[in-house]
């Protein structure tokens, strides 16, 4: 959290718990909030040039969805906070984004082991294959092995990794830059509005990378492309260049909004945390 990390000496459990909380409240509301557009996002992206896209059932999963993304946010968060903070007492000043990005892609892969399977779940109910997350589970397993639950593992990694690194690079160096403007800490709207930006870009240029990923989850046993390189060189040939930039608009939407959410909730838990820590230090310390 900026400068704040260097008032007090580095507890690596302490930042990972606050972390963790931080990054599970921050990923629920968002999710909560924001999954229609998500929905939306998905059905573009995985209709074949020419389809009608569904408009009803726009909450499809959200439950079973919210089951893996808190433990997902919040081990992200919890790996990211303590790694960036470490890289950044390690790494000179000049180098901040490097710790930045780092921290980023190490959180994104930990939490993977939860975000793939959720995502699956999910996008598999968004284009209408399943009703319910347990049967969603169920049948996955049952007719693709426990690996289909883990489908297009390698194209989320290429998405997902990048993503990571860059939003919370962008939004890190952001926030830098401006309290070093402004010569004081940022309040709430500031820190929002610095990730809805840092969500915005990342998502616009991540979106082939998503479109790739998307494809590749929700094909079931179909088995319409057998890898990254065969999705894409499959689109390419079938469905043009535009096809990469499918869902884009709902893309930047969702996470340019979601960035401010998520950005908002995570900073103002961090600092209630950080306000609530250093009383009770406080007060340890008067006994």
């Amino acid at each position: 959290m900026g400068g704040c990390g260097q008032e007090r000496p580095f507890n690596f459990l302490q930042v990972l718990c606050e972390g963790v909380i931080a990054g599970g409240a921050a990923g629920v509301v968002v999710e909560a909030a924001l999954y229609p557009i998500d929905t939306i996002k998905t059905r573009l992206q995985a209709v074949q040039a020419g389809s009608q896209i569904q408009w009803e059932g726009l909450y499809s999963g959200l439950g079973g969805n919210l089951v893996g993304v808190l433990p997902a946010s919040a081990l992200f968060v919890g790996i990211y906070e303590p790694t960036k903070k470490k890289l950044l007492d390690v790494l000179p000043e000049n180098l901040s984004a490097v710790a930045h990005l780092t921290a980023g892609a190490v959180g994104g892969f930990a939490a993977s082991l939860f975000r793939v399977p959720t995502e699956v779940i999910k996008q598999r109910m968004q284009t209408g294959q399943f009703r319910s997350a347990p049967n969603a589970v169920r049948l996955i397993v049952r007719k693709e092995g426990f690996k289909g639950l883990y489908a297009g593992y390698g194209s989320f990694l290429l998405r997902d990794l990048p993503f990571d690194a860059i939003q919370f690079c962008i939004y890190e160096q952001l926030r830098i830059g401006y309290k070093l403007v402004a010569k004081r800490e940022l309040n709430d709207p500031e820190n929002a509005l610095i990730g809805a930006f840092a969500g915005a870009i990342t998502g616009a240029i991540t979106t082939p990378l998503d479109v790739l990923k998307t494809r590749l989850m929700v094909q079931g046993q179909t088995k319409q492309y057998s890898g990254i390189v065969s999705c894409a060189q499959t689109i390419l040939r079938e469905e043009g260049p535009v096809a990469f930039l499918r869902g884009i608009e709902p893309r930047v939407l969702w996470i340019g909004i979601g960035g401010s959410i998520f950005f908002g909730v995570l900073e103002k838990t961090k600092a209630v945390l950080a306000e609530r820590s250093s009383h009770k230090t406080l007060a340890d310390k008067d006994q």
